[in-house]
């Protein structure tokens, strides 16, 4: 069975850095594409960053020069640094890893982490 296993969440001041972790055992993320979601308080899951096999980055318009994605294919181990933080930010993140795809889809379909809160306060 897949699992994938968040940690690094917690509570930060505005233009503080968090590094968020996503450990995932019996499916190597070097071969798919692995993304981070989160979901702010009140609203719907959004995509906030995606790696494909190949190194391709996508990042929502939000995040972006803010927020790193990377991953260790060593340590099967998804990363997501989050810089420069914001109120707006709060939000549960989760990590995702496709099932089949090497390439980031708009849907598709994932193995998700359990979600760890972060939360920036002003």
């Amino acid at each position: 069975q897949v699992q994938a296993v968040e940690s690094g969440g917690g509570s930060v001041q505005t233009a503080g850095s968090l590094r968020l972790s996503c450990q995932v055992s019996r499916h190597p993320v070097s071969n798919y594409c692995v993304r981070w979601f989160h979901q702010p308080p009140g609203k719907e899951r959004e995509r906030v960053a995606a790696l494909s096999r190949d190194g391709t980055t996508y990042y929502a318009d939000s995040v972006k020069g803010r927020f790193s994605i990377s991953k260790d294919n060593d340590k099967n181990t998804l990363h997501l640094q989050m810089d420069s933080l914001r109120p707006e930010d709060t939000a549960v993140y989760y990590c995702a890893a496709e099932k089949t795809r090497p390439f980031c889809p708009n849907e598709g379909s994932w193995y998700w982490g359990q979600g760890t809160q972060v939360t920036v306060s002003a």
